[in-house]
């Protein structure tokens, strides 16, 4: 079952002070992801904030785990199959389904119904839920339409697209106009900004000398842009990105679009907005 978090009922009316006109709340299931929730949970906390600024009404199932990506990625479809039919149930009253990740979100919507497709009736329940999922920003700029962010960045990013969301979901202009609204930010593209980082799941640890050449080439777009800090979808990539980065000895920031949009970048002053 979906438990409402801060949202309010579906029977009235609320006005969306991020969208043009007041609009009937929409009553989205937030998808956290099993490495936010384990990782960096804040970014789910931006991703909540942002959509209740959307004038949404959030519900976050509390025993939502994993969507099965990393056995499907390895090929241990049992796995993945029992992970994916629990998220179905889980989400099943959701009208919408969104997450802060573009492979978690891509894997439910590209993914489920191939996993099913030897069994029509969860095949058809997997179609359902990805017809209503979504990538937060995918979901920000078209379906809930916003115009105007809540945060605030005084500074120069760099944004890189995450394989997933980019080749899966189309997630490209998305993220882009969104930081287009955030007040103080400057866009500077690196080159090779489509340029897949070296993570990819397995692949990082199967392929562990190509990946580390992949992410040497990505920090080095980063630091060639000149930005203060890099921006993306999915986590699974800013923990490689800012690993390296680290290694490196480059200080260069590694921020989830969620937390920048929401202001919710653990900064003080100009460099954010009002923060959790």
């Amino acid at each position: 079952m979906c438990a409402d978090v801060h949202g309010t009922g579906d029977a009235t009316l609320a006005a969306n002070p991020l969208s043009a006109q007041p609009i009937h709340p929409m009553r989205v299931g937030l998808l956290v992801t099993c490495l936010v929730d384990m990782m960096r949970p804040n970014i789910g906390f931006a991703a909540l904030d942002l959509l209740e600024s959307a004038g949404c009404s959030v519900v976050v199932p509390e025993g939502q785990t994993c969507c099965g990506q990393p056995g499907w990625n390895s090929g241990d479809r049992e796995s993945a199959k029992a992970l994916s039919e629990k998220l179905i149930a889980e989400f099943a009253d959701c009208p919408w389904v969104v997450a802060p990740s573009g492979s978690c979100a891509g894997m439910v919507r590209t993914h489920y119904p191939e996993l099913f497709r030897d069994d029509p009736l969860m095949r058809e329940k997997a179609r359902a839920l990805a017809g209503r999922t979504w990538e937060l920003t995918d979901f920000l700029a078209n379906v809930a339409k916003v115009h105007a962010v809540p945060g605030r960045f005084s500074g120069t990013l760099t944004y890189h697209d995450t394989c997933s969301g980019l080749r899966e979901l189309g997630v490209k202009a998305q993220p882009r106009r969104l930081l287009a609204m955030l007040p103080g930010a400057k866009l500077q593209e690196m080159t090779g900004c489509e340029t897949c980082c070296g993570f990819g799941g397995t692949f990082a640890v199967k392929f562990s000398e190509i990946s580390t050449l992949m992410a040497d080439q990505k920090c080095e777009n980063i630091a060639a842009s000149g930005a203060d800090a890099v921006v993306l979808g999915d986590l699974g990539c800013m923990l490689n990105i800012e690993g390296r980065l680290r290694k490196r000895g480059d200080a260069t920031r590694v921020l989830h679009i969620a937390e920048v949009l929401a202001g919710d970048t653990g900064d003080t002053g100009e460099a954010s907005g009002a923060g959790r």
